[in-house]
């Protein structure tokens, strides 16, 4: 060792009488260094704790609101075909696996459909899973068996589809999950991967910092080694607050963080927090957060449904999102999925075979990201919104975590769009401005809301016609207005005369009302049944100022809360409304009578499944006489649809529903409506363009088509309406008669007001053909209306059976047809 050489004595005394105090002062400088680094320190460590106390352990993540449809509900006897529950269980993100075992799958042999659903949590409480036998058959659910319990059941529910997100301000996809809904392989091969010493460490793992540091300096920084720990990439995940830049400061709070979590929380809470926090993906503004979300938003699939391969892939991912982007970079992906799958074979989490298996299936991605999307369908979760406003303004449902329950069915809703598309598609002319349309479609029995149509392009948000677009509705109205006339029996009934020759209105104003029809003619006394049916202008005018427009205005505000003047030229339908009104309107109508508030939104569920909010409830029963009003018209309206305005639905096949319907059109053809429904839905379109230009279409011509397009795929009951207060009578001019009279009608009256009897005397000529002969044929209009009537009401050819005579009725006297003008 070198020896230190001084100049002479007095340096090296100097040394010796101030050496203590040198060192004194040394020491005294070290300590207070160390004091004020732990001044800083243990304060600055302080305020971290606090934050992770603050947002680590209350975990107040914003949660999207997620807008589901309803539940599929299949019992025996439900109107269903294999391509629409093909349509909900895809909608649904379930998957044909050929076995139907697992939890979101099925499987199909013939008619023979096996369903593995998956529980869910619904406004009427949690529904666990299930293993069901669904057989079909004739366009209907013939049998539900829980294959479970081994045994025959009444009804069972299918978990729903989501149908739209609502984001709150940071844009984050994420759905909680507990750890126990986590498969158990990726959770230990995440730490396989990723951290193989999470269950001992405490925050950091020492030698893998260092190992990853001596990768670095050894490849002069071109070779980068992680080495975070879960609970590291925890804390610079963006829960805490930490940036990812790569800087000494950020390292530094990211270890303290990290030994304050490992502190405060067990290994358990830890995992479960990351699981849920973890980046794994971005579609446009909205981060993908958590493995519960990139399962939907990498295989359209729940998390529970993933195979070995899929796992792995996820695994992989944590890595870079970005960088193993299995859509934009498949080989990196691939790469990195096989090195985790030989990981989890190595720590012997599966087996050489599983591992054989999973490394020659694909990537198994979706084209496109799943469910994430925001909205689906905007024209439904608008109609959702506007319900919900009164108890959610739109700053409570963004990102509340609330689970949205409606009515919505995937199917009936792209039945809908695709009638649309077709339909506009076909009748539009690149001589008039584009088409649009509005459409609303409703369960007859409950009032919900299956499906909406706002736009002829579905997926953009905007102007949504079906519930915004204010038009003449035109002859629309007309049914309501027999309506009040057949609500006085005494006085009206379907077999009633009406003039519809001219008529003049003088208004209030002094000006003179002469409405035609629209083909221009009169057609002399008609019945009130011929009128409707035929949607007679002049008739309809004649029945409504006997039953006063005032009366008209209080009935399509009692049942729509539709405010119109009682203009005279209300009868005709002069007044604006939108599809949705129409549909609330027609739904007394279609429901038998029932005062049904249309609703999109069945429940609300908080973020812990509970129930918060209900809308569903039953409506009140239809009083007698307004279940018996409503018969006389529905049946009316079905002959409307076999013998009126809207006889091309029978064309089209559709007479099997027995539908009701009534066209409509507003002047110069400018709008194109029909309203109609069967046993189980209504539906209300409007076909027309933004401009208020004619669009040269009918009622029948245009909006009735997109009907039959629908209901032409929708599985629907037909439309059996009840006798109850009814009375069926054959009648003849003005009296009841023998079924088999020349040009005797079958007609529908309030029960106690049918027409008195006279037995037919018509005497046929000796050389008339035999009606027995069942080759002879048949002639004479009174004998194709019995054949109709046969046809539409499955009633037996009154030809062919011995007439009944009936005694005389002494209810009601009969009714006169009122002179010829």
């Amino acid at each position: 060792m070198p020896r230190i050489e001084y100049d002479d004595e007095d340096d090296f005394d100097d040394l010796h009488e101030n050496g203590p105090g040198l060192w004194q002062r040394l020491a005294t400088w070290g300590l207070a260094a160390a004091a004020i680094g732990l001044g800083f320190l243990i304060p600055y460590t302080l305020y971290l704790n606090h934050q992770v106390g603050a947002r680590f352990g209350q975990l107040q993540w914003q949660l999207p609101t997620r807008v589901y449809a309803r539940p599929l509900a299949l019992s025996p006897g439900l109107a269903m075909d294999a391509q629409t529950l093909k349509t909900e269980l895809d909608a649904a993100s379930y998957r044909d696996d050929g076995a139907g075992v697992r939890p979101g799958t099925y499987a199909r042999d013939g008619g023979r459909w096996l369903i593995a659903s998956r529980g869910f949590n619904d406004v009427t409480g949690p529904v666990g899973p299930s293993r069901i036998q669904v057989q079909l058959g004739d366009g209907r659910v013939s049998g539900v068996r829980d294959l479970m319990g081994k045994r025959d059941v009444r009804s069972a529910r299918l978990d729903p589809a989501r149908i739209a997100t609502l984001y709150g301000q940071k844009q984050e996809e994420r759905r909680l999950v507990r750890i126990e809904e986590v498969p158990e392989l990726l959770v230990t091969g995440l730490q396989a991967v990723e951290d193989k010493d999470f269950a001992h460490h405490h925050g950091i793992d020492l030698s893998g910092m260092l190992r990853a540091a001596w990768v670095t300096v050894r490849s002069h920084g071109e070779s980068m080694q992680g080495g975070s720990t879960l609970t590291q990439q925890l804390a610079r995940s963006g829960l805490l607050g930490i940036g990812r830049e790569q800087t000494i400061t950020r390292k530094f709070n990211e270890i303290l963080y990290a030994l304050l979590i490992e502190a405060r929380y067990d290994k358990r809470t830890i995992l479960e927090t990351y699981l849920n926090q973890v980046y794994l993906g971005q579609r446009g503004a909205q981060a993908i957060r958590g493995v519960a979300a990139a399962s939907d938003y990498w295989f359209g699939r729940d998390l529970r449904d993933l195979d070995t391969e899929q796992i792995a892939l996820l695994i992989g991912m944590v890595r870079g999102p970005s960088y193993y982007d299995a859509r934009r970079n498949p080989e990196r992906a691939l790469e990195r999925r096989d090195f985790v799958l030989g990981k989890m074979r190595n720590s012997k989490l599966i087996t050489d075979a599983e591992y054989a298996r999973a490394l020659k299936k694909p990537l198994g991605v979706t084209d496109a990201p799943g469910s994430t999307a925001a909205n689906r369908f905007p024209a439904y979760v608008d109609l959702v919104r506007r319900q919900l406003a009164h108890d959610y303004p739109a700053d409570a449902l963004q990102g509340a975590g609330l689970s949205v329950m409606t009515g919505m069915s995937p199917s009936a809703q792209a039945y809908a769009e695709g009638a649309v598309t077709r339909t506009l598609k076909s009748i539009g002319s690149a001589k008039r401005p584009p088409l649009q349309a509005g459409l609303v479609l409703t369960d007859v029995h409950d009032g919900e809301v299956r499906a909406v149509v706002g736009s002829r392009v579905f997926s953009e948000p905007g102007f949504n016609r079906a519930v915004e677009a204010q038009r003449p509705v035109g002859s629309l109205l007309k049914p309501f207005v027999y309506l009040l006339a057949l609500a006085q029996p005494g006085r009206w009934s379907l077999a009633s005369y009406v003039d519809d020759g001219p008529v003049t209105i003088t208004l209030d104003n002094g000006k003179r009302w002469s409405p035609d029809n629209s083909d221009g003619r009169s057609h002399g006394n008609v019945r009130l049944l011929d009128a409707l049916a035929q949607s007679m202008n002049r008739a309809t005018v004649r029945v409504g100022m006997q039953v006063k427009p005032e009366r008209l205005a209080d009935l399509i505000h009692t049942l729509a809360g539709i405010d119109a003047t009682s203009n005279p030229s209300l009868i005709l339908g002069a007044v604006d409304e939108s599809p949705y009104a129409m549909a609330q309107l027609y739904q007394f109508l279609a429901s038998g009578g029932e005062i049904q508030p249309l609703h999109a939104v069945r429940g609300v569920l908080d973020r812990n499944g509970k129930t918060v909010n209900r809308y569903d409830k039953a409506p009140a029963p239809a009083q007698a006489g307004d279940a018996i009003a409503a018969r006389i018209v529905t049946s009316a309206l079905q002959y409307a649809v076999t013998s009126g305005t809207g006889r091309q639905l029978v064309a089209d096949g559709l007479g099997r529903l027995k539908p009701a319907g009534k066209t409509g059109t507003s002047n110069d053809s400018r709008d194109s409506w029909f309203a109609g429904w069967t046993g189980d839905h209504l539906a209300v379109i409007w076909v027309g363009n933004d401009q208020n230009q004619p669009t040269g279409l009918y009622g029948a011509t245009g909006a009735m088509r997109v009907w039959s397009g629908i209901f032409s795929r929708l599985p629907s009951a037909s439309l059996d309406v009840s006798n109850k207060g009814l009375d069926w009578q054959w009648i003849e001019g003005s009296h009841g008669t023998d079924a088999g009279c020349p040009g005797a009608r079958r007609i529908p009256f309030v029960a106690g007001f049918a027409p008195a009897y006279q037995p037919c005397v018509y005497a046929p000529p000796a050389d008339a053909i035999d009606p027995n002969d069942p080759n002879a044929p048949q002639q004479g209009f009174g004998q194709a209306v019995r054949e109709g009537f046969r046809q539409i009401f499955g009633l037996d050819d009154p030809a062919k059976r011995a007439p009944q005579p009936q005694q005389p009725q002494p209810q009601q006297p009969a009714q006169q047809p009122p002179p010829s003008p």
